[in-house]
């Protein structure tokens, strides 16, 4: 089983987006009993919160479906537990290292990178467009998610 953990600062918008995407491309191609996913915050701001009305909306709209989800922090564990941890910007991974500590196991990594990009995926805490987010979103994890069955191991 491969266990994924998606994080982003509050865990309320683009991590939490992501963990429902990825979890329907997995069903969608069957492979549900071979994947764990989850999503956790850097930092304490929205800890005990749903996600992001936007973000559910977005899911909503392009009929992803989720469960009821509570924002919680990253812990040193998750680090043991998680096969990849994917991060949706820089400074989730600076605050993940404060967390966690050192990626000594070389299992830390961008969303983006999966599909070829070095920029971050779209924060829309600041700029309210969770469409541009999904967009970032979706091509992850359909990269991420190609990679690792193609693969049929971890990244």
């Amino acid at each position: 089983m491969i266990r994924i953990l998606f994080v982003c600062h509050g865990n309320i918008c683009r991590s939490p987006m992501a963990e429902m995407v990825m979890k329907y491309f997995v069903r969608s191609a069957g492979a549900e009993n071979d994947f764990y996913i989850d999503s956790a915050a850097t930092d304490y701001d929205e800890i005990g919160n749903s996600m992001h009305r936007g973000t559910r909306n977005m899911l909503v709209r392009n009929k992803i479906p989720f469960t009821d989800h509570k924002a919680r922090i990253v812990t040193p564990d998750d680090y043991n537990d998680f096969d990849l941890i994917v991060c949706m910007d820089e400074e989730n991974l600076r605050h993940l290292e404060r967390r966690v500590g050192a990626d000594t196991e070389k299992k830390v990594r961008k969303l983006l990178e999966f599909c070829g990009l070095s920029r971050d995926v779209a924060d829309p805490w600041y700029t309210g467009n969770f469409e541009e987010t999904f967009a970032d979103v979706e091509i992850g994890c359909k990269s991420l998610l190609k990679k690792l069955l193609s693969q049929n191991d971890s990244v």
